[in-house]
């Protein structure tokens, strides 16, 4: 698959206030191209809401932020042609009907209508339906997922595949539009410690061809872009300890 070049992200007092009060608020980090960039924190904590708008889906209240360069929200919709969701709840779901293959060609034709060029539109059948196949093929060789290991192949429907492989089956979609920037929800939700290091292997290897990457988890690898939406507890002994204040920052690793 081509290597795209990824996007630089940057924050800096991004803040974004709801009907019941503030999501996120304080957010400040720098991402350079081809990060993998970690949004930790608990379920609630505001981290779907901060993948929105870093991807120009959702409108912030307070500060800045700049994907590949272009000011949010002033640039939202730049930006939204340039990022790729991959798994979001609510947002940008596989159906569970359909199969693996019937997800594959439906994004091949909306890519070849929206995002084809004239000349590739004047392309014989044959030619733009191999263009389509050797794109598909590279986007699920990156995503790590062989339809060939399914069940019923290609053919497989989504209810029948387990977590790990939706997740595959997502990125290869996202990755098909070769986008800048790819968004994951929920990264390590109900994965297993292996699944968990396999699923962040994927991105490291999205990451490492070029595209930065965007995940939201509970826990973020120590190599990771960290962006924390709501702070640790402060421990003060090996059983108890006391809540901080839900603010945020950024840090490139641990210490």
């Amino acid at each position: 698959m081509e290597s795209p070049h990824g996007a630089a992200v940057t924050a800096e007092g991004l803040g974004l206030e709801g009907p019941r009060g503030w999501a996120f608020r304080g957010i400040g980090f720098r991402a350079e191209p081809g990060a993998l960039i970690a949004v930790e924190g608990p379920s609630g904590s505001g981290r779907t809401c901060l993948l929105l708008t870093l991807t120009g889906r959702m409108r912030p209240t307070e500060g800045e932020a700049a994907t590949a360069g272009l000011a949010l929200p002033r640039r939202a919709a730049a930006v939204r042609r340039l990022a790729a969701l991959g798994p979001v709840p609510g947002v940008s779901e596989l159906d569970p009907a359909f199969t693996v293959a019937e997800h594959l060609r439906e994004r091949a034709l909306l890519l070849r209508r929206y995002d084809g060029s004239p000349r590739t539109l004047l392309r014989r059948p044959r030619e733009r339906a191999a263009a389509a196949r050797s794109r598909i093929d590279a986007a699920l060789d990156a995503a790590g997922l062989d339809p060939a290991a399914l069940p019923k192949a290609e053919r497989t429907a989504v209810r029948d595949l387990e977590r790990t492989e939706a997740l595959r089956l997502s990125v290869a979609l996202a990755l098909m539009g070769r986008p800048r920037l790819l968004a994951v929800d929920d990264t390590d939700l109900k994965l297993s410690d292996a699944e968990r290091a396999g699923v962040w292997g994927l991105l490291r290897s999205v990451a490492a061809a070029g595209t930065t990457v965007l995940a939201v988890c509970s826990e973020a690898p120590e190599d990771a872009v960290t962006v924390r939406t709501a702070t640790a507890p402060k421990t003060t002994d090996a059983t108890t300890h006391e809540e901080e204040p839900a603010d945020a920052f950024a840090e490139t690793g641990r210490a």
